[in-house]
C-alpha cells in the first residue's frame, strides 16, 4: 500500500491510496483538501473542507472479479441477476461488443519554471477529457510510452485508449471523431505538438 500524490479538478493538494494487487497499482481513497472556489461557489465561506472517495466500486471488482467498472451502472440483466444480497459470487464474463482502441502520442511543451499560462498535463486529465469526449464509451486510458530526448530534453508521451460499448458496436467513424477532438483539445489547452 502506498500513498501518492494525485490531481483531482475540485480537491489541492491531493492524494490516494494505491493497493499493489496482480502487478498493478490499483487506485483507492482519491482524496484532498477542497478547493476554496469549490466552496465559495457553494455558498460556504471561512472553512476548509476535506473530500475523499473510498473506492468501494474497486474494491467490489476484485472481491467479484468484476473486469470492468462501468458493469456495475449497466442495466444488463445478464449482470445484474449474477449477484444477490448477502451472497459473494464471482462473476461470469458474458459476450461484450468489441472495443477499438486508438493512440494519442505527443511532445509536452517544455516550459520554465515562472511559465503559468500552459496548465500541466497529468494523467488524470487526459483521462477527463477522453470522459468528457466519449462519455461511457471510455474504458480506459493508459500511458504506454514515455521517453525524454536526448538533444532537446522533450518528454514525449503515448497514451492507448479503449473505446467500448456495453450495448454495441462503437464505428470506426464516431470513434475517429472522438479522438480527433481529443488531440484538439490537448494542443489548444496544453500546447502539445502531436505527433
Amino acid at each position: 500500500v502506498r500513498w501518492v500524490e494525485a490531481y483531482f479538478p475540485w480537491t489541492a493538494p491531493s492524494w490516494e491510496i494505491e493497493v499493489w494487487w496482480k502487478g498493478e497499482w490499483l487506485e483507492c481513497c482519491g482524496c484532498g483538501v477542497v478547493r476554496e472556489q469549490v466552496l465559495t461557489n457553494s455558498g460556504i465561506k471561512d472553512t476548509i473542507g476535506w473530500a475523499f472517495g473510498i473506492g468501494l466500486d474497486r474494491i467490489a471488482m476484485l472481491l467479484f472479479g468484476i473486469p470492468d467498472i462501468r458493469l456495475f451502472w449497466t442495466f444488463d440483466e445478464r449482470f445484474r441477476s449474477q449477484f444477490k444480497q448477502g451472497v459473494i459470487s464471482t462473476f461470469k464474463p458474458y459476450s461484450k461488443y468489441p472495443g477499438s482502441t486508438r493512440d494519442v502520442s505527443f511532445w509536452l511543451p517544455k516550459l520554465d519554471e515562472s511559465e503559468t499560462t500552459v496548465p500541466k498535463l497529468h494523467e488524470n486529465d487526459l483521462m477527463e477529457i477522453v470522459r468528457e469526449t466519449a462519455g461511457d464509451l471510455t474504458e480506459s486510458v493508459k500511458l504506454i510510452d514515455e521517453f525524454v530526448h536526448p538533444k532537446t530534453g522533450k518528454k514525449s508521451q503515448c497514451y492507448r485508449i479503449n473505446y467500448q460499448s456495453m450495448d454495441r458496436n462503437v464505428t470506426n467513424e464516431e470513434i475517429n471523431d472522438f479522438n480527433e477532438t481529443v488531440r484538439n483539445i490537448l494542443v489548444d489547452k496544453y500546447q502539445v505538438t502531436l505527433r
